[in-house]
């Protein structure tokens, strides 16, 4: 039986050591803070991702804690729609896609872990320090919190230790300090009434000015009757330090919006009614050219960490854990089985972290302000039609690895809904 030793327990480790579990292994996390709690705010996840959880059995548990994304709708600054399409199951797809609170998320996947490996399945503070390999082991350097230190010793290590990655830096030092990209995000949440479906994620703004996200986490948030939204705002900015703790103000955010006029949310109340506000630096951080080092391998963040538009940072970390399992229970020798997974996901999923660079389907926003040159528009019909959408987002969703049901055939999958307006 392979020892294997992961580093790091969020959503990526933990979901490795899971499907590591399904294949007969029992490997433990080391995870350097001392206590795992419910932090962060909304994940968007994709069909495939659904797909991971109901192949962990967790699909019921997932569902109870997440909320059933039904439509994704499109807006220019002044609030009129652009694009809109179904989403999931309600596309057409075999699974769902579903938004739910990471942090949620991350505990049930520990409590998961807890049962099916055992209580001493994860180490908690228990900081990595580095590594190094001799022959066919590995030792990793671990610092504990009380101050004291050991050597784990090993056949493999999968460092999921996310965007600041100790493996990552010791493994890649040219690769060590990331670049800020220029644009900062504010992240926070609402409790609020729900809008539109229930299950609507909005994408507002012009991308060249500022861009929000909008989409539900949880429905009866800890049992007010009320919805827990998540939101997302983009714009440029001076920043340096990549921390998600930094808490920033909404005055800073709502002139971007105060044209905003959508007819299912009132855009500004939602903005003034949320609770804490976190600001984030988007950093840039370069696909490496490998993901392997001897016996030691990176997943999630630590290996391909992406702007987190689009959705599909979390999932492709999730597909991670999947995929190296299945390789080092079918090859015999660990570090083929960790070039065999390395082969199969590198440059599929360094394209989407590019793609992610370049706006993936948001780009459509940035399309309609050029076009109309930021005024508003009379049919969204002249500035961009429908068929031309839809390419795009056919094109995008398909690099992804959930590529359209019925689009091969030719069929449309993009529409105007209900909410559309024209000019204001």
């Amino acid at each position: 039986m392979t020892d294997i030793a992961i580093v790091g327990a969020g959503p990526a480790g933990l979901a490795a050591a899971l499907r590591l579990h399904q294949k007969g292994f029992r490997p433990r996390i080391y995870e350097t803070v001392s206590e795992l709690r419910p932090l962060g705010v909304g994940i968007d996840v994709k069909v495939y991702g659904t797909k991971e959880f109901e192949e962990l059995g967790l699909l019921e548990e997932f569902r109870a804690i997440s909320v059933d994304a039904q439509e994704s709708v499109f807006y220019n600054k002044y609030g009129q729609e652009i694009y809109a399409e179904l989403c999931g199951t309600h596309m057409g797809y075999l699974h769902e896609q579903r938004f739910v609170h990471r942090g949620v998320l991350q505990m049930l996947m520990y409590r998961t872990v807890l049962e099916r490996l055992g209580q001493d399945s994860v180490v908690l503070g228990a900081r990595t320090l580095g590594y190094h390999q001799d022959g066919d082991k590995v030792t990793l350097d671990i610092e504990h919190v009380d101050g004291s230190t050991e050597q784990i010793v090993a056949d493999v290590v999968i460092a999921a230790d996310g965007i600041k990655s100790v493996v990552r830096r010791q493994m890649h030092p040219e690769s060590a300090d990331p670049v800020y990209s220029g644009i900062t995000m504010w992240r926070g949440t609402t409790l609020m009434e729900p809008f539109a479906t229930g299950g609507t994620i909005l994408h507002i703004g012009a991308p060249q000015i500022s861009s929000m996200i909008v989409y539900p986490i949880a429905d009866d948030w800890q049992g007010s009757g009320k919805t827990l939204v998540n939101w997302v705002v983009e714009a440029t900015r001076d920043e340096s330090v990549e921390d998600w703790n930094q808490l920033g103000s909404i005055e800073e955010i709502l002139p971007y919006y105060d044209q905003t006029q959508i007819p299912i949310l009132d855009v500004q109340q939602m903005l003034r009614d949320a609770g804490e506000v976190y600001l984030f630096p988007l950093i840039r951080h370069d696909p490496l050219d490998t993901w392997v080092d001897g016996r030691v391998v990176l997943i999630g963040d630590a290996a391909h960490a992406m702007y987190p538009r689009g959705g599909n940072g979390a999932c492709q970390s999730i597909v991670d854990g999947a995929t190296l399992a299945d390789k080092l229970a079918t090859i015999e020798d660990p570090h083929e089985a960790l070039k065999a997974f390395e082969a199969q996901r590198l440059a599929m999923v360094n394209g989407i972290v590019l793609s992610h660079r370049g706006e993936g389907y948001e780009v459509i926003r940035r399309m309609v302000e050029e076009r109309t040159n930021g005024e508003p528009f009379a049919d969204i019909e002249d500035v961009l039609p429908l068929a031309e959408a839809d390419e795009i987002f056919s094109k995008y969703h398909a690099l992804v690895g959930q590529p359209r049901p019925g689009h091969e055939a030719g069929d449309a999958t993009g529409f105007r809904t209900k909410y559309a307006q024209t000019a204001h």
